[in-house]
């Protein structure tokens, strides 16, 4: 079943004329015989607006009752009974009442269009989901319904209701949009003309960002000209805080600036698997920048500036959106930050955004559990606590007059080891507690100055410290082991966690596997090779990043999957504990490239389908089509040779002349069959050459009356470069078909033009034409649409006629003709040295 069209009235704020301008449309398609149903719209009270509901067939709405109160709602069950043609749906960005199927409006309208509905809806450019807090800083009010822009960009069709602030202003204190007893807040909060302006700008901004993107769609269809530019790719530097939210958004609408721009949200976490950051922040972060049309990458990396900066160039980025750090003042003694060093190191290449946002130097600090890794600072603070520490405490001991007695000395002494363990973990408090009780026994135990204990209570005194300090070192050790063993857990079991649900949502690309398993491990480059037996060499059958290896041996990192295929790894090596996290996305490319794999034989399956299909049809235009004009000829033949009848010149001239219709119509229609055969089994091998369309084009003429086809080939055209044969029947089908629909009284149009870097040529007919739903399906071999007269041929012309032009390297499309009928649109590339000279005007203003 066909997915039904969307189309969207984008209002620039509140009573602007949406919901006027859905009901004035729903009138006109009612008017041409539509099937047109109000599914549900709320007039609020406007006069206007509900006089245009009148006339206007309304379905039934769903009553909810939700804390004591009665609610009505859309009923989307009574709709799909119903199964309008279209349905009018207002207020798309509505949350409907609990105990209600769906959460959302749009997801209701989401449901109608999978069921071949379509739909026709209202929205508020301050309901878009990436515009949420730019809305709020204006207005100071936060829309808590909200429609994600990936939802809104789907639609097939988006007007602009648009008005300016002064004539919203007039409505509103005519009383058209709301009662008159809040007609004054609201001109003094919301629809104050600062607000109204720039809600008008950013629905202005948005729809132009719409419009390019439909024109570079024009343009890429019709070959205009190469796209302009590099695609804007927009990194976002994630930590897990609060404001990778604020970020997201602000990425968002830095890439709808340009048409085609792509936000990709990062987090990097450090290799061991530990992170400071909040999962639960980071899931919600996820959601939101798929929700918004983006990508979400974890990424592996100990200097994050560094791969954050790796990670931008890998993926051919322009900008990086970055948060204002949250570190406070002092801590900037630390370092610079992550923020200052992208953006120094970043390169001309690279352009970063320094966001500000509310956590901003509120500490550094994440709402998350504190990491216990022991890195290389705190390692090193914890060997100089435990090796400088002792001394500078007994020298500073000696030299203080007061005698603190050996077991304050021996606190003393033990308060550096804990801090040494604390700090470094069991090595260097282990080692400040050797060197503390050689101290003690040389400075503070009688006989001072030696190495010898004469009070046995100074004896189990020093024993005692050498234990606590032994015990202590152990317990800070054991926690960081078991801490950076559950972080390393955690992060295979999310990284497990995602493996079986792209297993469960059925996702068969291996290059997006491979490139996860890349960014896992922080890998140069990743291969997956396969070989049919033992002896067999290796195949590499997905690879990405720059020289994968050949074979396994080659490889930093090698993890068998079966006998007879291997993950390749080159980059670094892995400790053996990532070892089995990696053998789980080995496991998973293989059952990835099996899936690839039956997906394409189905493939295969459905073309060998297609072709019994076509053979079918075949079959059926051969006992049915064919059969006409042959038994005009046996008629006709029969006749001549009857001896009964004794036939005049006239008769004779005109059997003959049904013979002859006869034999050229069989001609035609096996010549049409034979091209499909050549066309569906490849044997088609084109001459290209440089040629002249006045040359070709009258010779497919050939054959059709004269007054019926009306010839418009400018002498000035560029040569073209096509194969004269292919595009000659090419020209006579698209002719014959057009002229077989068109009235007797109007000619067909033949014309050619040269534009930007292509030539068209426009075969023109005034005959009932062809809805858009079935422009494309009359392309298709043995169809004819329409009402047209039995044996008028097998449906083949226009399937034939596109398969020579896409083998000559051109297209063939159809359009409506101006006025009524319809025209097939042939374009050709120009011949080089010969580029066209004409403007870069639209097709009608070239013939």
């Amino acid at each position: 079943m066909a997915r039904g069209k969307l189309r969207i009235y984008l209002g620039a704020a509140p009573g602007v004329g949406k919901t006027y301008a859905m009901l004035s449309e729903a009138h006109r398609r009612v008017e041409r015989g539509t099937d047109c149903v109000v599914a549900f719209v709320e007039h609020h009270h406007r006069p206007r607006t509900e006089v245009m509901l009148h006339g206007l067939e309304q379905t039934p709405r769903q009553e909810v009752a939700y804390r004591g109160s009665v609610f009505t709602e859309m009923d989307v069950d009574a709709v799909l009974a119903r199964r309008p043609a279209v349905a009018l749906v207002d207020e798309m960005a509505h949350t409907n009442v609990p105990g209600v199927r769906n959460a959302k409006r749009w997801q209701d309208v989401e449901e109608l269009l999978a069921a071949g509905i379509d739909v026709i809806s209202t929205v508020n450019i301050q309901h878009l989901e990436s515009l949420g807090d730019v809305v709020e800083s204006i207005t100071g009010v936060r829309q808590r319904e909200t429609v994600p822009d990936e939802v809104i960009r789907r639609a097939d069709q988006i007007e602009l209701v648009d008005m300016s602030p002064q004539a919203l202003r007039r409505r509103m204190a005519h009383g058209n949009i709301y009662k008159p007893d809040k007609v004054d807040a609201a001109l003094s909060n919301y629809f104050r003309p600062g607000n109204l302006t720039a809600l008008r700008e950013l629905a202005l901004l948005w729809t132009a960002d719409r419009v390019d993107e439909y024109l570079q769609e024009y343009r890429t269809e019709h070959r205009v000209s190469k796209i302009w530019g590099s695609r804007e790719r927009i990194v976002v530097g994630l930590t897990g805080g609060p404001e990778g939210r604020t970020l997201i958004r602000r990425a968002a609408r830095l890439a709808e600036k340009g048409a085609g721009g792509e936000v990709l949200a990062v987090y990097i976490a450090r290799s061991d698997g530990l992170t400071a950051a909040s999962p639960k922040e980071l899931a919600v972060q996820r959601t939101l920048v798929e929700d918004l049309g983006g990508t979400y990458h974890h990424v592996i990396g100990d200097d994050i500036p560094t791969a954050l900066l790796e990670f931008s160039r890998g993926v051919n980025a322009t900008q990086i959106v970055l948060g204002v750090s949250r570190r406070r003042s002092w801590q900037y003694a630390l370092g610079p930050g992550v923020s200052a060093t992208v953006a120094r190191d970043s390169g001309p290449d690279l352009d970063v955004h320094i966001v500000t946002h509310d956590e901003a130097a509120k500490g550094g600090r994440l709402p998350s559990a504190r990491t216990a890794r022991l890195g290389r600072s705190r390692t090193f603070a914890g060997w100089t606590v435990g090796l400088v520490g002792p001394p500078l405490l007994a020298l500073l001991l000696t030299h203080v007059d007061t005698d603190l007695g050996l077991a304050n000395d021996v606190l003393l002494f033990l308060s550096l080891t804990v801090a040494a363990a604390m700090l470094g973990g069991m090595l260097p408090a282990l080692a400040s507690a050797a060197v503390g009780s050689l101290l003690l026994n040389w400075f503070f135990t009688p006989p001072i100055r030696e190495i010898t204990i004469a009070d046995p209570k100074n004896l189990v005194a020093l024993l005692i410290f050498v234990g606590v300090a032994i015990s202590v070192a152990s317990i800070v050790d054991l926690a960081a082991r078991r801490t950076h063993q559950a972080a390393r857990l955690r992060a295979e079991s999310e990284t497990l966690s995602f493996l079986a649900g792209s297993v469960l949502r059925g996702e068969t690309s291996l290059d997006a596997l491979l490139e996860r398993v890349r960014e896992t491990f922080s890998m140069e480059s990743v291969a997956l090779l396969e070989r049919a037996s033992d002896v067999e060499p290796w195949n590499c059958v997905g690879s990405v990043g720059p020289h994968p290896v050949a074979r396994p041996e080659a490889a930093d990192v090698d993890m068998p999957v079966g006998d007879h295929m291997s993950l390749a790894l080159s980059g670094r090596a892995l400790p053996a504990e990532d070892r089995r996290v990696l053998g789980a996305f080995a496991a998973q490319a293989a059952v990835v490239l099996d899936r690839q794999r039956l997906v394409g034989e189905a493939a295969e399956a459905r073309k060998l389908a297609e072709g019994n299909k076509i053979r079918t049809s075949l079959l059926a235009a051969v006992s049915h089509d064919l059969r006409t004009p042959l038994a005009a000829i046996k008629a006709a033949v029969t006749s001549l040779r009857s001896d009964d009848v004794e036939w005049s010149d006239e008769d004779q001239a005109e059997l003959l002349e049904s013979i002859e219709l006869g034999s050229d119509r069989l001609e035609h229609l096996v010549g049409n069959l034979l091209d499909m055969s050549r066309l569906e089994t490849g044997t088609i091998t084109p001459l290209i050459r440089e040629t002249d369309l006045d040359e070709v084009v009258p010779m497919a003429l050939v054959g059709i009356p004269e007054d019926s086809v009306v010839l418009d080939i400018p002498e000035t055209l560029p040569m073209v470069a096509v194969d004269r044969g292919l595009l000659e029947r090419a020209v006579a089908n698209l002719v014959e078909n057009a002229v077989k629909y068109s009235p007797d009284d109007e000619p067909v149009l033949v014309s050619a033009g040269a534009i930007a870097g292509r030539v068209e040529l426009r075969v023109k007919d005034r005959g009932p034409g062809v809805p858009d739903e079935a422009k494309d399906r009359i392309f298709e071999p043995f169809q004819r649409y329409g009402d047209i007269p039995g044996g008028a041929g097998v449906g083949l012309g226009l399937a034939v006629a596109r398969g020579f032009a896409e083998a000559i390297g051109g297209t063939l499309t159809a359009e409506d003709t101006p006025g009524g009928g319809l025209t097939m649109v042939l374009t050709l590339r120009p011949a080089a040295g010969h580029p066209p000279t004409s403007p870069d005007l639209p097709a009608e203003a070239t013939t």
